[in-house]
């Protein structure tokens, strides 16, 4: 089984700006790669919905039914 290590946040890189500047986000985005894009959101993805190894499957759905008789 692999070990995943969660991402740490370095609180040290965090800036204060003003609501009404223009953002510099997109140029930030641009010159990150894809997969560097993709890692990001699955941090983010981490973030707000967590991590559990044991769920990380997708889960199977089993639905059982009544045939009728025709």
């Amino acid at each position: 089984m692999v070990e995943r290590r969660l991402p740490r946040v370095d609180r040290t890189k965090f800036s204060v700006a003003n609501l009404h500047d223009p953002p510099d986000e997109p140029e930030f985005w641009r010159s990150k790669s894809h997969t560097e894009r993709l890692e990001a959101i699955e941090i983010s993805r981490m973030a707000v919905y967590g991590y559990d190894p044991a769920t990380t499957r997708l889960h199977r759905v089993l639905e059982v039914i009544q045939l009728s008789q025709s």
